[in-house]
Parts: structure tokens; sequence; C-alpha cells
């Protein structure tokens, strides 16, 4: 039935139910799985005033070590979760764009058959929104989405 699922972590509580349900139905199937994370770009427009231009360099570089570090992290841990139950998993860092439009294009470049992620994330306002990230990937997706509460 599925062979390739992706499944999208932002490490938060939440997150990691979508991931263990990924498992699970990953392992039960023979399937194989992709990990994915999303830094979203930095929010430029946070830093106000003339010299905003100037204080942006330093942020923005501050911004996608601490991404990186973060995104590692994370990955690293579902990739061990992975192999602890014998499923074969890749992890893939996407910098840089919103969590809907990566996993959308991640998905189709991988050629995986199913999604795999929770109906909320932690990042910004977004949290507070009914899944916002969730409802864009649902609206859009030629494939089918596996939505975990």
């Amino acid at each position: 039935m599925y062979k390739h699922l992706l499944i999208a972590t932002d490490g938060s509580e939440l997150a990691d139910k979508g991931v263990t349900h990924g498992l699970t139905l990953a392992k039960g199937l023979g399937a194989a799985v992709t990990f994915v994370t999303v830094s979203e770009p930095f929010p430029i427009f946070a830093l106000g005033g003339a010299m905003a231009g100037y204080a942006a360099g330093d942020e923005l570089v501050a911004y996608k070590e601490e991404a990186g570090r973060y995104a590692k992290e994370v990955l690293a841990k579902r990739k061990a979760s992975a192999n602890a139950v014998g499923v074969s998993a890749e992890v893939v860092h996407v910098e840089d764009k919103r969590p809907a439009e990566a996993i959308l294009e991640l998905s189709q470049a991988l050629g995986c058959d199913l999604i795999v992620m929770a109906s909320h994330g932690r990042r910004g306002l977004g949290k507070l929104l009914l899944g916002s990230q969730t409802a864009e990937v649902l609206s859009y997706t030629e494939i089918p989405v596996l939505v975990v509460r």
C-alpha cells in the first residue's frame, strides 16, 4: 500500500505523536521513511528602525546557526527512533521555507505516497490557529495525508 512515508516534525510533543504513529505504520507496512523538519525564513520585519539592516546580519547568522543546530538534534532523535524499531529512515532539513511549502515540494521530489504530520505546529501564531500549515498541506497535496491529533 504505502512504500515511502514523509513524516514532518518540528520537535514538539504533538509532532512526536505523529512520529510514533508514522513509524508504527511504516514498520507494519515495511515502508521507508523520510523525516523532515523545516526552518522558516528569518523574520526580517521583526527588526525595525534605521539600523535594522545592519543588525539583521548578525541576527540572521545566529538564527541560521540555531535553526541548524535544532534541526540536527530533532532529526537525530527521529532517526534513532526509526533505527530502534527497524525502519529504514532518511532525514532532511529544509531551510528558509514555510513548512507547508517545504513538505509539499519534498513529498513530490521524493515520490512519497503518504505524508504524516501533527494537527498543529509549535511555531508562532500558527499554533493558535487550527493547524494552518497542516490545513495548507491538506488543501494542496495530491497524495494522502495522515493527520495525528
